[in-house]
């Protein structure tokens, strides 16, 4: 490059036709990336603020508010590049295909992603609640946006992608403050049907933890191969259902018991007759 005609006098009127021509363009998007800023920034702490006040999981507030401030950053930048004569097209069209690209490429981790924020919306259950989902039951643990975590009585921990939950049937254990008892008992049928179940409607009395409303059913359920079984189906508050299931099966055995009633087991009797045979 030849510098020798290179002079200050040359140089003024160079930067004053640039500065001319870009001067205001580059000033105005300067202004416009700093007031685009700051409302990205208003409007990430607005949908934050809204989020909270309506109870929103603490899980999801901080993944929305980012999204929209990084979304209302990207379309202040594509304004910017166009106010300094930048084609935005292309640039939008590059974009729009390399989005593309990725939602196909994680299109799994996208859709786990989707029944994610459903879970966490549509709340079918809450940390700490049982359920049955996708094959697997125990108490959840947590609820992200890619996969749920359950903990089972033995404590072993399963973790299930959120679109085998989303799509599955959920059976939440914990949906209701009550619960309901099916319990079978069966007696002997030489007893007296009557007073087995006057025997049970008083166990059932005397614990405090069954419910009088609604209240208990007592009824002849079937005729079985040896014994005359009774349902019994007390209900009770969630948290005392596996207690108050154990202590009403012992109960009502020995109680029966006391009343004569006999607790019959599955027997077979077997009958020889003698047969006389003929000598040949």
């Amino acid at each position: 490059m030849d510098f020798s005609n290179f002079s200050l006098e040359n140089l003024i009127p160079l930067v004053s036709t640039l500065l001319a021509r870009w001067g205001l363009k580059v000033l105005g998007a300067i202004v416009v990336l700093f007031i685009g800023r700051q409302a990205a920034r208003w409007i990430r702490r607005g949908i934050r603020v809204a989020l909270e006040r309506g109870r929103m999981d603490p899980t999801l507030i901080p993944f929305i508010s980012s999204l929209a401030y990084y979304l209302v950053l990207a379309f202040v930048l594509i304004a910017v590049l166009g106010m300094v004569g930048i084609q935005t097209a292309s640039i939008i069209a590059v974009l729009g295909a390399a989005g593309l690209a990725v939602g196909l490429a994680l299109q799994g981790t996208l859709s786990n992603f989707a029944s994610g924020v459903m879970l966490l919306v549509f709340r079918p259950f809450r940390v700490g609640d049982y359920i049955e989902a996708a094959g697997a039951g125990g108490t959840v643990q947590a609820v992200g946006i890619f996969t749920t975590t359950l903990t089972t009585p033995d404590n072993v921990g399963i973790v299930i992608p959120n679109t085998a939950v989303w799509g599955s049937t959920i059976k939440n254990y914990a949906a209701q403050a009550t619960r309901r008892l099916d319990l079978m008992v069966g007696i002997s049928y030489g007893d007296d049907i009557g007073s087995a179940m006057d025997t049970i409607h008083r166990v059932l009395g005397a614990d405090s933890r069954v419910l009088a409303d609604p209240a208990p059913v007592v009824g002849a359920h079937e005729l079985g191969d040896s014994s005359v079984n009774l349902v019994v189906r007390p209900w009770c508050r969630r948290d005392d259902y596996w207690q108050l299931r154990w202590d009403l099966t012992r109960a009502l055995k020995e109680e029966l018991e006391r009343a004569g009633c006999t607790i019959p087991f599955p027997q077979r009797d077997v009958h020889l007759h003698e047969v006389s045979t003929s000598a040949a």
